[in-house]
């Protein structure tokens, strides 16, 4: 398979479900003329013209929207967000609108439409730009929430968003748009909802999803020089949360480490780490271990944003401490 960018895979979804279906089309600041703040628009302006792809101005809720009224009337629009901070400016028109509709028409209109843009921390963009909001939009019944962490699922979980007919949240980096991976060629889709192994361990379950699941790979490579074969988990999905896999990876293990870019109170780790807690308490050797971010506004200090956010060292020590207080005899306890 060609390796391509994640950026590119992104790309490649939107040109190819524009190709397939004339009622999709997408709306955002700067996507047309500008090819896209993160140019994951690139060339499709010059493909697709201007009533397909539309710059907009900067009115998230008026253009958000735009979108929930275009859905309501059969198109399928894909909004873009620049960021998800700027999402909050259209929080009454996704939470009360897009997410709502479907459930109080009784089932007769529906809302097919993507909300994309990268969520999360960058490089030194501080406190307001540097926030992890998918527990906003997770707990929210009405929506779908998809956060890839590979080219790969990038582009097949965001033709899926495209064709679902209920409004998705789908959250992208802005840190790994020019991370490559291998990248099938041809028609493909991957299914929304479906929780994925993405190395295959023993010892300890890592859970971690988006930009998280490169970190957590890091420190599972950290991990195997100590002979400690670390499963790393992927839900890829948020919202609706498959978590069987996890479950069954973590009765093998026997311990679990959960990993988040977002606050710990009241976040999808802390989620994670319940119903791991709740459905497989009898199989766990340790207690759950989180790892967060530090439940602080992000600093504009690039070595305080590193200490903040979750690194490939605090996973590793996190997974050393539920290995270290294992219930196993034959392990131990000093």
């Amino acid at each position: 398979m060609p390796e391509i960018t994640y950026r590119e895979a992104l790309n490649q979804a939107l040109a190819e479900e524009m190709e397939r279906d004339d009622s999709v089309f997408i709306v955002g600041e700067e996507v047309a003329q500008y090819q896209g703040a993160y140019k994951v628009t690139q060339g499709l302006l010059q493909k697709f013209g201007p009533e397909r792809v539309i710059d907009a101005p900067i009115s998230e809720s008026g253009f958000t929207g735009l979108g929930v009224g275009a859905a309501m009337v059969g198109l399928r629009p894909i909004v873009e967000v620049m960021t998800f901070n700027f999402s909050l400016v259209a929080f009454d028109q996704i939470i009360n609108n897009a997410a709502k509709m479907r459930h109080m028409s009784g089932g007769q209109l529906k809302v097919p439409m993507v909300i994309r843009g990268p969520n999360g921390s960058a490089h030194q963009l501080a406190a307001t730009h540097s926030q992890s909001l998918e527990s906003f939009y997770s707990h929210v019944p009405g929506l779908k929430v998809v956060m890839p962490g590979t080219p790969k699922d990038a582009k097949g979980l965001l033709k899926s968003a495209i064709r679902d007919d209920n409004p998705v949240i789908f959250m992208e980096s802005e840190v790994i748009y020019g991370m490559k991976g291998e990248v099938p060629e041809g028609e493909y889709t991957i299914p929304i909802g479906k929780t994925d192994v993405k190395r295959q361990g023993k010892d300890v379950t890592i859970v971690a999803y988006a930009r998280m699941l490169g970190v957590a790979l890091n420190a599972a490579e950290i991990l195997a020089k100590d002979g400690i074969q670390a499963e790393i988990v992927d839900p890829m999905t948020i919202r609706p949360l498959d978590d069987e896999p996890i479950l069954e990876s973590v009765k093998k293990t026997n311990r679990c480490v959960v990993i988040t870019e977002a606050w710990p109170f009241a976040g999808v780790g802390s989620e994670i780490a319940f119903r791991v807690s709740s459905k497989a308490f009898d199989y766990l050797d340790a207690p759950v271990e989180l790892v967060s971010s530090e439940d602080v506004p992000m600093p504009y200090s690039k070595t305080l944003e590193h200490n903040v956010l979750p690194t490939p060292e605090k996973i590793v020590n996190a997974a050393m401490r539920v290995l270290y207080n294992s219930k196993d005899p034959g392990k131990s306890e000093d």
